[in-house]
């Protein structure tokens, strides 16, 4: 079973992600900020993470890059609310992108296709 990390700091986003997912067949565990994400990641050796960008401990794009640092092969789905950052050149290290909504297909599809890989 794939294990989904999704790292999110508002508590309605991730529970929604970890009922969507779970249903899906996914573990799914959640952190709602960076210095825990990070934890999680070495100890739960997640198959994909979930991350926003906005945050209020950390920017979520500084956090991509410090798991890019460690991690360089752990895919990495943006998820936020802000489409202009598509097209920051901070998101590049980014496997996907996806712009958050309560409807999780496009977010589903993406980690379907990662976790077959």
């Amino acid at each position: 079973m794939a294990k989904i990390l999704v790292v999110d700091d508002e508590k309605s986003i991730r529970a929604l992600c970890a009922e969507e997912l779970g249903a899906e067949g996914y573990e799914v565990i959640t952190a709602s900020e960076g210095k825990e994400a990070l934890e999680l990641i070495a100890t739960a050796q997640p198959s994909v993470v979930v991350l926003d960008i906005c945050m209020d401990d950390c920017n979520g794009l500084d956090l991509l890059k410090e798991i890019r640092n460690e991690y360089s092969r752990l895919p990495i789905i943006m998820n936020t609310a802000y489409d202009s950052y598509r097209e920051d050149v901070e998101s590049v290290p980014a496997t996907h992108y996806v712009v958050k909504s309560y409807d999780l297909s496009e977010l589903k599809a993406k980690i379907a296709k990662l976790v077959k890989k």
